[in-house]
């Protein structure tokens, strides 16, 4: 039996180490935030973060990540859903159907946490990987660029 550590709980699971983590994420831990996209690592939607890096969960096997992985989904970014990246979304509308939006939220944060005063090309180049079926690829770096601020505003406040 396998032991994972997602969103700051313990959790355990009887699948095979080669059952990618998407899968145990969403129907045997029913944390339903990570969404399935393209199942081969290219569009983005089922990013997670582990040990804080985001990795596309579709293609990362259950073996690899129990014990002391830390994995964060999109339901354990903030407790009040209020990272600066998801308040930076809302404020520049960039959901639309809403599908993928938590995977570009959890690229954005990861991206961030190790590059706090990106540039616009920067934030291009980060989120690049990220497929958006709406097309809302112009709001997209905006709105990294003010979470970024918001960071920096967040920082300063402490």
């Amino acid at each position: 039996m396998a032991e994972l550590t997602i969103n700051g709980q313990s959790y355990f699971t009887d699948s095979p180490p080669d059952t990618p983590l998407l899968w145990v994420i969403r129907e045997d831990l029913r944390l339903t935030g990570t969404k399935y996209g393209c199942g081969v690592g290219l569009c983005g939607s089922c990013t997670v973060h582990i040990n804080g890096e985001a990795v596309r969960s579709c293609r990362m096997p259950l073996g690899d990540v129990s014990g002391d992985a830390l994995i964060t989904t999109i339901e354990g970014l903030h407790p009040a859903n209020a990272h600066p990246v998801q308040k930076a979304w809302i404020e520049h509308q960039v959901p639309q159907c809403g599908y993928c939006q938590s995977g570009q939220i959890m690229q954005a944060a990861a991206f961030l946490a190790r590059n706090p005063t990106p540039s616009h090309e920067q934030i291009v180049d980060a989120m690049n990987g990220n497929l958006c079926r709406c097309a809302t690829y112009g709001r997209i770096p905006d709105a990294v660029a003010r979470a970024a601020e918001l960071m920096k505003e967040d920082s300063s406040n402490v």
